[in-house]
């Protein structure tokens, strides 16, 4: 039986683990939100922006946490562009050919990165990637501290983009009624590609908080994912409070479940909350319903 600080030192980190869940997300449903489109390619995206922290770390010296300055532009830019020049010609306007080109996406990234990098799984060690941070009794992880602090200002700075710039509110428009943001003005193929852009650097911020504890291989986007789209569903497709608040409830489960059961059987409870939210709420705890 566990003492009542080891399982609230547990809920502790996984809320901080969930908080780095919510980032991918928020990313995932933005997208779904305004583009109405599931991107497939959501994961191998963020194994790039590991990778790139990765290589960052391991051919220049860089911080992680320092790479997100510039790796946050340049994921932007990367998604912007295949939204732009890659996903919306190639999709000609129809949601089938959308899901077949961001898999196809997905696979040819992997691929790539496979041959890259080859199937090894690679680490990055800091100084602090095992170091704790005492609150009282309890001994938080240090690398997960910094990542809820820079997800909650990401997710306060992204609610500031949405509310209280015109971009963000052409992107509301958008999201709302598509015809009618096309009629006053707004040039929707450049909001659907900013919109895909800020998706992308949601994953560059994350990835640079998961690189001091996480590992990164080809595959490890797949993972994250999944997790993601739990998320997703749990808080309501295109909503961003049911990200965030989906994100920081699936981290606590998840830490509390590998506690209980042990860390291969950690994710059984995010899955059998996937399942439980299918049959009671499809639309999600903050989703609307048809």
């Amino acid at each position: 039986m566990y003492s009542p600080q080891i399982i609230l030192e547990a809920a502790l980190n996984g809320l901080m683990t969930g908080a780095v869940y919510a980032l991918i997300a928020l990313g995932l449903t933005l997208i779904y939100g305004v583009l109405h489109i599931i991107n497939f390619a959501h994961g191998a995206l963020l194994t790039c922006a590991m990778f790139a922290v990765w290589v960052a770390w391991a051919w220049l010296g860089l911080d992680p946490y320092l790479v997100i300055v510039p790796l946050v532009p340049l994921m932007f830019a990367l998604g912007y562009g295949l939204q732009r020049f890659v996903i919306g010609p190639a999709s000609h306007g129809d949601d089938g050919n959308i899901l077949l080109v961001t898999l196809g996406l997905s696979i040819v990234l992997e691929n790539v990165l496979l041959a890259v990098f080859q199937s090894d799984t690679r680490t990055l060690d800091t100084d602090y990637s095992f170091q704790v941070v005492a609150l009282g009794p309890l001994l938080l992880s240090y690398p997960r501290v910094i990542g809820l602090g820079v997800a909650v200002v990401v997710t306060g700075l992204l609610w500031l983009v949405l509310n209280r710039t015109d971009t963000g509110k052409a992107i509301r428009a958008v999201a709302k009624e598509k015809l009618g943001a096309n009629l006053v003005g707004i040039d929707v193929p450049h909001v659907y590609a900013v919109t895909f852009g800020l998706g992308c650097a949601c994953l560059a911020v994350a990835a640079a908080l998961l690189m001091p504890t996480f590992y990164v291989n080809p595959r490890i986007g797949s993972a994250f994912v999944l997790v993601a789209f739990t998320v997703v569903v749990l808080g309501g497709m295109g909503s961003l409070p049911g990200a965030l608040l989906g994100g920081l409830f699936i981290g606590v489960v998840e830490s509390l479940c590998g506690l209980l059961l042990g860390d291969s059987l950690g994710q059984i409870g995010i899955f059998l909350i996937f399942i439980a939210v299918l049959l009671v709420r499809p639309t999600g705890l903050f989703g609307a319903k048809a």
